[in-house]
């Protein structure tokens, strides 16, 4: 799974797609997911990296996981 090359993004969260002109505001973690995405990390590098940095337990990274990458395709910013 890879973003899309021409993803504008900014470290506050901001992601910009500018193939449709949609914008979108990212929390931390979901910030910290779309570096790593473009940084071509895995989904379970990617993983290993939020569970090590933030307070969070994994069952529940699983579930919002699922969440933002639905997000991510609806949003059109991710590759096919």
């Amino acid at each position: 799974m890879q973003l899309k090359k021409n993803i504008a993004t900014s470290d506050s969260g901001f992601i910009f797609n500018p193939s449709t002109g949609d914008s979108f505001s990212a929390n931390p973690i979901a910030a910290e997911i779309i570096v790593q995405l473009k940084k071509g990390e895995s989904s379970s590098s990617i993983k290993k990296i939020i569970i090590e940095k933030y307070d969070v337990e994994p069952n529940q990274l699983e579930a919002d996981w699922d969440d933002f990458i639905v997000q991510l395709k609806d949003g059109n910013l991710l590759e096919n």
